[in-house]
């Protein structure tokens, strides 16, 4: 089945049908570097990483590419409050920001372009323009002259008019029209820069992400993608810098995520809701963040609350107690017999609804539901007297397979049980097993006070962290 797509551009769904047969390009805009990532950042991250492991199930090779901003405004302020400069702190936070997203399951770029280390060919770009007349130096300043571009605000779909009305020209700027935008910034005293033929400088924002899309996946992309909230101004700029000079479609699809609120407030600092993945994933299993963001549509808006964060727990780890289940049942099953030829089809069935959801404009919510319905089917099957390895190992693999492609985990990283409670645990066995309830439920009040769940089931114990 063609996998069909959202276009921000043209509002509507699409047939996905890449530049290049099998191939897909894909330019995803990536944080600026000045402190830890919020959720707000983490959505995209993991939204287009799935977006990018189901293309790649699906055959694709993709060249994905995911810029870092480490040089802005931001990081200049926050290299002078911290005493640092803003290298040192842009490096930390680029390696935070690694380590969270992996802990979030999202996996490294093709490339991770830095705007520092690609200042000449953003000076080139930036010259180009103005030599094709869409941009011009005031005063040490490159301004982009929005005007000169027809197809400006196509992909907000709004027009050049409805966007002067109330547009102005703030103190200290140095542009000819509200709507012209900077290209590049002159340096203020004691700011870092680079040398330039209009002085020393740095670049404006928009332009970095023009400049690496062409340089690494070349003049036309296939997928442009990021949040909600950089379709105006930033992709709109995007697409005026590079249409303007290449004279070809910049992105051929593009795609954003929607906004996350914190219990149904937008999350603000101002308002105190703001929250840094780095913090909550020490008080969460990341792959649950990741789980809980797949559960909803990405272009709908999401609810970030605790108590929703708990039930989604409830859910995840309801189909991980089901794999685990089934794992332990493999130990007792025996050889297929023909009344289970039926159960291998109904374990099969769910990867074509799976599929058939993530090809329809990548629904990851109902792709999630089918892994419930995976769940539900398998824990119907352990209920047989008699289970078949071929139908346990079948639905083993349907969880492996659909989770992976989602970047999820089934089983939370082991941790080692201590002498001690090893040995509690054998002797609640030897307990139960000699009919001394008292003192096994004794030992299961003590192994829940440590956090430690047991299961009785026909096949034994067994136990897991709460």
């Amino acid at each position: 089945m063609t996998i069909h797509l959202y276009n921000t551009l043209t509002r509507k769904k699409e047939a996905f049908i890449p530049l290049e047969e099998k191939k897909v390009k894909m330019y995803v805009c990536g944080p600026t570097v000045y402190n830890y990532i919020h959720i707000g950042n983490a959505r995209p991250a993991i939204v287009f990483d799935t977006v990018r492991r189901y293309l790649e199930y699906k055959g694709f090779e993709v060249n994905y590419v995911s810029n870092f901003t480490d040089v802005d405004d931001k990081l200049i302020k926050a290299a002078n409050e911290l005493g640092e400069d803003v290298p040192t702190i842009a490096e930390r936070f680029i390696q935070a920001y690694f380590d969270d997203t992996q802990a979030l399951g999202c996996k490294h770029a093709n490339v991770h372009p830095r705007v520092t280390e690609n200042i000449d060919i953003i000076i080139e770009f930036v010259q180009e323009l103005i030599n094709k007349g869409y941009a011009y130096e005031s005063q040490g300043d490159v301004y982009y002259k929005t005007k000169e571009f027809d197809g400006y605000g196509k992909l907000s779909h709004q027009s050049i008019a409805d966007l002067r009305h109330g547009a102005r020209i703030e103190v200290g700027e140095r542009k000819q029209d509200p709507l012209d935008f900077v290209l590049w910034k002159a340096a203020k005293e004691g700011e870092i820069y680079w040398e330039s033929p209009w002085g020393k400088g740095r670049p404006g924002w928009h332009i970095e992400c023009s400049a690496m899309a062409r340089k690494y996946l070349g003049d036309t992309i296939d997928i442009h993608a990021g949040g909600q909230d950089l379709a105006f101004p930033h992709h709109e700029n995007e697409i005026a810098q590079s249409e303007a000079l290449t004279g070809k479609p910049f992105a051929k699809y593009w795609m954003h995520n929607g906004y996350i609120n914190i219990d149904n407030e937008k999350m603000s600092k101002s308002l105190g809701n703001f929250i840094l993945v780095h913090d909550i994933i020490k008080q969460y299993d990341p792959q649950l963040i990741r789980f809980f963001m797949l559960s909803v549509h990405y272009r709908h808006p999401i609810n970030f609350s605790e108590s929703l964060l708990q039930s989604t727990q409830k859910g995840l780890e309801r189909i991980r107690t089901s794999y685990e289940n089934l794992k332990h049942r493999m130990k007792s099953s025996t050889n297929l017999t023909d009344s289970d030829e039926k159960w291998v089809k109904e374990a099969t069935s769910f990867r074509t609804a799976f599929e058939t959801a993530m090809d329809d404009d990548f629904n990851t919510a109902n792709a999630v539901t089918e892994l419930y319905n995976l769940a539900n089917q398998a824990n119907q099957y352990l209920l047989e007297q008699h289970t078949s390895k071929v139908v346990i190992e079948t639905f083993i693999k349907e969880f492996e397979d659909l989770f992976s492609i989602l970047g999820l985990q089934l089983t939370q990283d082991a941790e080692l049980l201590d002498e001690e409670v090893e040995d509690l645990i054998q002797q609640r066995i030897d307990a139960r097993k000699n009919r001394d309830f008292a003192r096994a439920d004794q030992i299961r009040d003590e192994l829940k006070e440590r956090n430690i769940i047991l299961e009785d089931t026909p096949q034994g114990t067994r136990w897991k962290r709460g």
